[in-house]
């Protein structure tokens, strides 16, 4: 009876139910191999029925206690909902012999693909988890974690980074021109130059610039290279705006140090050797204390009136003093933050507040949008003290990092090739010399033999020229002829500006030694004018045309030096000084966004 009922009862099991065809087990197969077989026990012992009904009992009890067990220690419980146990069919009601024996092993076989799958979830989640940009990383507190959790920080317990977002900047240029450029949350001043560079197809000499412009309050100010460009925005008015453009200037400090303070301007905590590796040091060192003092006009805040100041700058503010020229704790009155604050400078300084002269500059706290009230407004006696005083500003204020701004173009400079320099942008670096002197082409590889050919071909083309001109006009004046147009074409050349304008723009770009533009004159309307600076003074150069022998050409010096057109006349002074006090070293520039 008992055997009838085994047999029933595993009938009801899953792998019986998957193989029906096969005949019933023998009590033999149930039999394990430490147990004699049941037939044999049945023959030797036919009063043992009690025996094995007592026996199939405590298997049974043994299998319900180690379900049990198992259900308490692993956590295949939760994971037999995920439709494992849809197969399952409820169990007929029948005797009390086959729910007790049928329903421990139905569990049991049960649990155990259930169980394979969840080692197999986990191994996946494991090797996905190790194949991802993230370690693994310990959890730091184990004992805060429930019983499920695992002993390493999975991706999604940590923290989530956020990616930077894009956004819209729109940039002008000094024509009025504009561009609307895409950039991300993370790009900087340099960078975002970089991007126009390369989408205006102009040359990259490491001296272009962001500018932040404030019309409103006559206000700006060129971006330093590692500053946000999305984070700058953040604190400008609507009517502010971005302008690209040239900045000669910008790291004029570190290329001459020596001669760019007067000595009476600077003093230090410490003995100074007087070196330009130690008067770097000691500006870029912050436990080193620079102090830069002077007079400067000072506009009182709400009022108009300015005031003549003893100023002193430091790392910890801009002071004034209240007793003359006296340093003393108790004199010096704190006028300006550099935590917070910016230095601009002033764009109509005369004509907006009354500033004694046009040298000014101010300082601005990041949180003045539209207010005029918390500007620091300051006015200096020249353009040299002017500069002296910005550039003390950013050097107290970034420090080394300014000198690693300056650094890096000199760097990524002094691992190119000399012949690459300076570097151009993509659609000019495609250009390749070519010779066509055979029956076919060729490139010329050499350098040097590019550099000679294309002086040849200049010499060639502007002897062509001079021919047309004889030949093709009346007039060696006529405005038809190549040589009085070509400069058309150059960037130097910004055509008719007034003699102000053209002071403004040298001033935008650059005091710098050597920068220069061409313009028409206004008084002789067949002459030009070379505007040039020297020693951070603009001076102005008429430029005559001059006839000989029936050729038109352009002098510098009363027909001393003369030449066929104006590209010539710049092509010489950049490597000669002639009559001028320095050479043509930098050209102002205007690019169309």
């Amino acid at each position: 009876m008992a055997l009838s009922d085994c047999r029933e009862s595993s009938l009801h099991h899953l792998y019986y139910q998957d193989k029906v065809e096969q005949p019933p087990p023998s009590p033999r197969d149930l039999a394990g191999p430490g147990f004699r077989a049941q037939s044999d026990r049945l023959v030797n012992h036919p009063k043992d029925d009690v025996d094995l009904e007592v026996l199939v009992s405590d298997m049974n009890a043994s299998l319900e206690s180690l379900y049990s067990a198992c259900n308490m220690q692993s956590d295949t419980v939760p994971l037999l909902q995920n439709g494992q146990h849809a197969r399952s069919q409820p169990t007929a009601s029948g005797t009390r012999s086959l729910q007790p024996q049928a329903s421990p092993r139905q569990k049991v076989q049960r649990s155990q693909p259930v169980h394979i799958l969840a080692v197999r979830r986990l191994q996946e989640e494991d090797q996905q988890f190790r194949t991802s940009s993230l370690p693994a990383i310990p959890n730091p507190f184990p004992e805060l974690c429930g019983p499920g959790s695992p002993p390493v920080l999975t991706a999604s317990s940590l923290p989530p980074t956020q990616a930077p977002t894009k956004q819209d900047v729109k940039v002008f240029s000094e024509d009025g021109t504009s561009k609307v450029v895409e950039i991300l949350t993370d790009m900087t001043a340099r960078d975002l130059c970089q991007l126009l560079v390369y989408k205006s197809h102009c040359v990259d000499d490491n001296s272009w610039t962001l500018v932040e412009h404030h019309p409103h309050l006559g206000l700006e100010r060129c971006l330093e290279d590692h500053e946000l460009v999305v984070q700058v925005e953040g604190t400008m008015a609507s009517e502010s705006k971005f302008l690209f453009r040239k900045n000669y200037a910008k790291y004029e400090f570190f290329k001459n140090p020596m001669n760019f303070f007067p000595e009476q301007m600077v003093t230090w905590c410490q003995q100074s050797n007087g070196s330009q590796t130690q008067l770097l040091q000691n500006f870029l060192n912050s436990s080193s204390c620079p102090e830069i003092q002077g007079f400067l006009h000072v506009k009182e805040l709400g009022r108009k009136s300015w005031k003549k100041l003893y100023v002193c700058l430091r790392r910890s503010g801009l002071y004034c003093s209240t007793k003359g020229t006296s340093k003393e704790p108790r004199h010096l009155q704190l006028l300006a933050d550099l935590e917070d604050s910016n230095i601009f400078s002033l764009i109509a300084g005369k004509k907006q507040y009354s500033a004694p002269t046009d040298h000014g500059l101010c300082i601005k706290p990041n949180k003045v949008r539209n207010e005029t009230k918390e500007l620091r407004l300051l006015c200096a006696e020249d353009e040299q003290t002017r500069t002296c005083w910005m550039t003390a500003f950013r050097l107290l204020k970034y420090g080394m990092l300014l000198y690693q701004n300056y650094r890096i173009p000199q760097q990524r400079k002094a691992l190119l090739s000399p012949f690459s320099t300076p570097v151009r942008s993509v659609s000019e670096n495609s250009l390749v010399a070519m010779d066509f002197s055979g029956q076919t082409g060729r490139v010329i590889e050499n350098p040097a033999e590019a550099q000679s050919a294309a002086l040849e071909e200049g010499h060639a083309w502007r002897k062509r020229s001079m021919r047309m001109n004889i030949l093709g006009s009346q007039s060696p004046l006529h405005p038809s002829t190549l040589s009085t147009v070509i400069h058309r074409t150059q960037h130097w050349f910004h055509g008719r500006i007034t003699r102000e304008e053209s002071h403004r723009i040298i001033k935008q770009q650059g005091l710098v030694d050597g920068l220069f533009l061409l313009r028409d004159s206004q008084s002789n309307p067949k002459a030009f004018v070379l505007t040039l600076c020297h020693h951070q003074k603009i001076k102005n150069f008429q430029i005559l045309p001059f006839e000989d022998e029936g050729q038109t050409f352009f002098t510098l010096d009363d027909g001393n030096t003369k030449f066929s057109d104006l590209i010539q006349l710049v092509d010489f002074y950049q490597l000669n000084k002639g009559v001028l006090p320095c050479k043509l070293k930098h050209h102002c520039i205007r690019v169309a966004l």
